[in-house]
């Protein structure tokens, strides 16, 4: 890890984005950061938004609060409209396209479109669309390393859930894969 990052992991409660989160404050804590990581949810009591911060860095986190993210996962359209326009300058803003369709176009971030819900359901179920897009923001920011990722997994599913960790390492591989060299798009 050469930075500090700020990311938030936004989306419809039930499409794993507290998950996605979980991964990755494990993984960073696997590699000796410091790290926060704090839910936030939606007024609604069902169906509504639901996501997280993430916050790793080398020192010490002052506060767990994250309004200007280096970098953001949005799985829906209230998603982007939220987070979209917070991004900081010269962050990544990771949309998963099949959700989310509005246009956006801010040329001081580089975004990665990919349509995460689609490709998860190709490899076997649209509800991992967490992981190809978290396989795509790790491969569009230097935040943590696949490999460190990708060991966590199975201490962040828990026991008895040992059946999902091959899906989920390939649906993180298939979105990096897809992150791989692109500017601007993924899919």
């Amino acid at each position: 890890m050469d930075q500090d990052h700020e990311i938030v992991i936004a989306g419809f409660g039930g499409q794993g984005v507290l998950f996605a989160g979980m991964v990755l404050a494990h993984g960073a804590l696997r590699v000796g950061s410091n790290v926060a990581w704090i839910p936030f949810y939606g007024p609604e009591m069902r169906g509504g938004t639901a996501g997280c911060t993430v916050i790793i860095s080398k020192e010490e986190v002052g506060s767990p609060i994250v309004s200007r993210p280096s970098a953001a996962m949005v799985m829906n359209e209230p998603s982007l409209a939220k987070w979209g326009p917070r991004v900081r300058p010269g962050g990544t803003l990771v949309i998963n396209r099949s959700l989310a369709t509005a246009p956006f176009d801010r040329g001081d971030v580089h975004v990665l479109e990919i349509r995460a819900t689609e490709i998860a359901g190709s490899l076997g179920s649209d509800r991992m669309a967490n992981m190809v897009a978290l396989g795509g923001l790790l491969r569009a920011t230097s935040a943590l390393p696949m490999d460190v990722v990708e060991a966590v997994l199975p201490d962040v599913l828990g026991p008895g859930k040992e059946r999902f960790v091959s899906p989920n390492i390939e649906a993180l591989r298939r979105g990096a894969e897809l992150a791989q060299g692109k500017g601007v798009s993924g899919l």
